[in-house]
């Protein structure tokens, strides 16, 4: 199978409704390609997973901007004023949670497991409508899988199979998104052939990522 497909042909995947998971943080790390395709195709009701919403023309936020983000999932907004806005002013439903809980939310959803146990949380707003326990005399919040239809990650070298090469902080969000959806589409910044990156710096296994876009084109 040739995975490496365009961009249009990437993002014909992606369609109203469905759930989103994009890689980055404020923007490092971020499928700028790829979200520049998805504002231009101006699919809607999108439910958007991600670490924040970058800024208003920087990162996902573009999609918060284009009005194409019905729910939000992330750990901070207060980069973006439109998502605060939009969430003020009920045209967008925020869930916000703490970074450490998204990402493990992600981790756990990739590796098939049920949820999680954290004390992140106890006491606060967060708890609300969480089932609680207690273990060894301490609170613990349960925390569920957080899964998505599509994953759009970006890797800085990525070989025709998929295999990915992050470079310091893009990585971020980039890995656990990759295990935690359906379909994974990776923007590669430098794009290689089989046998150009050594298997001890491949952090992302090609049998994760389903179709790659040359990030060149």
């Amino acid at each position: 199978m040739n995975k490496v497909v365009s961009i249009e042909e990437a993002i014909s995947h992606i369609e109203d409704g469905m759930t989103i998971a994009i890689g980055g943080f404020l923007g490092c790390g971020t499928p700028h390609k790829l979200v520049d395709a998805l504002v231009e195709k101006g699919v809607k009701n999108l439910t958007l997973i991600c670490n924040d919403t970058g800024f208003v023309d920087i990162g996902s936020g573009k999609l918060v901007v284009n009005k194409q983000i019905k729910t939000l999932y992330a750990s901070h907004i207060g980069t973006n004023k439109e998502t605060g806005r939009q969430m003020n002013e009920g045209e967008m439903e925020v869930h916000l949670i703490p970074q450490g809980t998204l990402a493990e939310r992600l981790r756990a959803a990739g590796a098939g497991l049920g949820g999680f146990l954290t004390p992140t949380g106890v006491g606060t707003v967060i708890e609300e409508g969480k089932q609680k326990m207690e273990i060894d005399g301490k609170e613990y919040l349960l925390e569920l899988p957080l899964k998505a239809d599509v994953a759009l990650i970006f890797g800085h070298k990525v070989d025709k199979k998929g295999n990915i090469v992050y470079r310091g902080a893009t990585r971020n969000f980039n890995t656990v998104m990759a295990t935690a959806a359906d379909l994974v589409i990776v923007e590669a910044e430098n794009l290689v052939e089989v046998g150009e990156i050594d298997p001890n710096d491949v952090v992302t296994p090609g049998i994760f990522v389903d179709y790659i876009v040359g990030g060149d084109k």
